[in-house]
């Protein structure tokens, strides 16, 4: 009986003895020995270094799996356009990294926000985008990522910081209530433990965010979508100065903006600090906190910030505080409480609860805004989601001020039964 010796082709084929710690150099002998067995001859390293592919470590070796999904748990492995294109050769890395999702939903009734065009199937996000990350760790790297979207989120995703008739960015690229934008273009340089990226971002600020495969569910608060930026053009630095310890710091043109300053009216231009620090504290919690001070633009001159706690309660369950502040040319406190339960590789749950007060809706008195979304994540396959959700909202009459963009007005003191689908390639 001949065959593949496990880590084959996993291990990289200069690895040495002094490549492996004593977990590994135990572990390569006792699957040694059952390749011995069947009769498998030959090994990416010689016999004291070799380690199976469950447990490769070195980095071009990537998670250890392989195309059959041996490792991959119970979804196998995703397929990806850039495997299917180029193919995969962990060892020999591609100088591009490119790939995408397309997500569709339907919702009864309209959230005021992201979700606001009812009672029919909307094409949220098709969605490309390519990079290469700046790899610091033997010197001076550099790298790049630029991201393009279609579909109905696309008006909240480009730069509406800039006001008309500015419309020199993404701004106008719209057909009815699709549109076109570019919600990241933007060159990146690495040294040892510190990066800095210049041009165009998704900002730091906040738990949800717009990309629909980094969302448990389909729709959003109401302060990710009202009390946060989506975007921001400037510069940001990273330090990551401890395992547990990463600093954050850079200048932005305010909330929103393409690679135009604009005027909030008052005769100065968008210019803001950005700063923050996410820390780890033990294995089961990590706080983040991000915040803003100066001229944001469109929305004033102020300060904003987001403070997320994210709790690792077991392998099965998770929890997340956030809590949002505005001080700007409109005042506004959020606070948001997620948990989620982990059933298996196929199948999770969740539930968000959240507190929205502002006086963005009527221009003077403080308003509340209420939701609770209760929903599940169901995965047929790597690449496939499915997030059917329930959701209620109450609060404030002004909330029905909110309508999304080119959208029908929020409902109030009412359900919405939601669900999408996002296919990653």
């Amino acid at each position: 009986m001949t065959g593949t010796a496990f880590g084959q082709d996993c291990a990289p084929g200069g690895c040495g003895p002094d490549c492996c710690d004593l977990h590994e150099q135990n572990a390569a002998k006792m699957y040694a020995e059952y390749n011995k067995l069947l009769g498998v001859t030959g090994t990416c390293c010689p016999d004291s270094c070799a380690a199976p592919a469950e447990i490769c470590v070195d980095e071009c070796a990537g998670d250890g799996c392989t195309d059959s999904g041996h490792c991959g748990g119970e979804l196998g492995d995703a397929w990806t356009l850039q495997g299917a294109i180029c193919g995969n050769d962990p060892c020999n890395p591609p100088f591009i990294t490119f790939g995408g999702w397309t997500q569709a939903g339907y919702h009864n009734k309209s959230t005021g926000l992201f979700n606001s065009h009812p009672d029919q199937l909307v094409s949220h996000q098709n969605y490309l985008y390519g990079e290469r990350v700046a790899d610091g760790s033997e010197g001076l790297g550099f790298g790049f990522r630029g991201d393009i979207l279609y579909g109905a989120d696309a008006q909240d995703t480009q730069a509406f910081g800039e006001p008309s008739p500015q419309t020199h960015w993404d701004t106008d690229w719209d057909n009815g209530i699709y549109g076109w934008a570019i919600p990241q273009l933007y060159a990146e340089a690495a040294m040892g433990d510190f990066s800095v990226k210049a041009g165009h971002f998704y900002t730091l600020v906040g738990y949800e965010v717009v990309t629909a495969p980094d969302n448990f569910f389909y729709s959003h608060s109401f302060t990710q979508y009202n009390s946060e930026p989506f975007t921001h053009t400037g510069v940001l630095g990273t330090y990551k100065a401890s395992e547990n310890t990463t600093l954050y710091g850079g200048w932005v043109a305010g909330w929103d903006t393409g690679f135009d300053r604009f005027s909030d009216g008052d005769n100065s231009r968008g210019s803001a600090a950005k700063f923050g620090v996410s820390q780890g504290v033990g294995e089961m919690l990590t706080l983040t906190y991000i915040g803003l001070a100066g001229d944001m633009g469109l929305v004033g001159e102020g300060y904003n910030h987001s403070v997320v706690a994210d709790f690792a309660l077991s392998e099965k369950w998770n929890y997340v505080f956030q809590s949002d502040y505005v001080n700007l040319n409109f005042d506004s406190i959020g606070i948001n409480n997620f948990l989620f339960y982990t059933v298996s590789d196929k199948l999770a749950v969740g539930g968000r609860a959240e507190w929205w007060k502002t006086n963005l809706l009527t221009g003077g008195g403080w308003e509340s805004a209420y939701q609770i979304t209760g929903g599940v994540n169901i995965r047929p396959t790597a690449n496939l989601v499915i997030r059917p959700e329930y959701r209620y909202q109450w609060g404030s009459g002004a909330i029905t001020n909110l309508a999304g963009a080119n959208g029908q007005s929020a409902v109030i003191d009412q359900g919405i039964f939601g669900i999408d689908a996002i296919l990653t390639f």
